[in-house]
């Protein structure tokens, strides 16, 4: 059990907080959050804590990015940017059935944000929908860093990575216990990694075998290096200097997701 007995749900968050450095938020893929919310998150964890916030399902599941502008401003006008320093990568995860079509995927990266003020601007132009509950500034101008993660075979090619460094957006290195692609071809000047399986999506733990071996590749990751396996299908990114490294458990469904990410976190300290 990750979570204290008898510990009260608003509080698991401060807790979880004490334990780990960052956390994703994923109800904002199922519907826009509230400022007064992101406001809480931001106020509940530490200074050097970092959020990172999954993009709309509207956009990428039912727009399939496209005609985002209106639906983007509406996410970015939601309360994102009260996270101030503590907005992390957004992140952006395509559905199984929808395939590598270079024109589309350019003009949606294209779209993105990539600074507060950027975001801002963009919340600007929300719709009625967000009258009156729009969040539209920000305290400071930062970079705002993006992160794809694709789910169709189609984009199991050089061109697909190609296309994500000429953007700077980060190729979410996915463990699906087989289910979809797994690539882990370096796209950006930081990397992002979701572990939703080691043998069974969303079930599954990570032994220490496993960890170990995640931790090698992080490792090489936040030392500039690049991994070559059979899951990178591009030549390396070449030396880009430290980056930052995300990595989040998605095998939630028996509640391994927090006792893995502690035990991965504990192999750097």
């Amino acid at each position: 059990m990750f979570y204290p007995e008898g510990l009260v749900q608003r509080k698991e968050l401060a807790y979880l907080a004490g334990q780990l450095g960052s956390v994703e938020i994923n109800g904002s893929f199922y519907s826009l959050q509230r400022p007064e919310s992101y406001a809480r998150w931001r106020d509940e964890t530490p200074e050097d804590f970092v959020f990172s916030v999954k993009g709309p399902r509207f956009i990428t599941h039912m727009k399939r990015l496209k005609d985002a502008h209106t639906p983007l401003a509406n996410f970015f006008a939601s309360g994102v940017l009260a996270l101030r320093g503590k907005l992390g990568p957004i992140l952006w995860q395509t559905p199984a059935n929808l395939p590598f079509e270079p024109d589309v995927l350019t003009a949606f990266l294209g779209q993105l944000p990539r600074s507060t003020a950027e975001a801002a601007a963009l919340a600007e132009a929300h719709d009625s929908r967000l009258d009156g509950r729009a969040w539209t500034e920000t305290d400071a101008d930062r970079p705002v860093r993006h992160a794809l993660e694709v789910r169709h075979p189609g984009f199991t090619t050089a061109a697909f990575v190609d296309l994500l460094r000429a953007h700077g957006v980060a190729l979410v290195a996915a463990d699906t216990a087989g289910t979809w692609p797994r690539l882990e071809d370096v796209t950006a000047d930081f990397a992002y990694v979701r572990l939703h399986g080691d043998t069974e999506l969303y079930a599954s733990g990570y032994g220490d075998d496993a960890l170990d071996e995640w931790a090698a590749k992080v490792r090489t990751w936040r030392d500039g290096g690049d991994v070559e396996s059979e899951f990178t299908v591009a030549g390396p990114a070449g030396a880009t200097g430290p980056r930052d490294v995300h990595v989040y458990f998605d095998n939630d469904a028996k509640v391994k997701a927090p006792g893995d990410a502690r035990a991965l976190a504990d192999r750097f300290r």
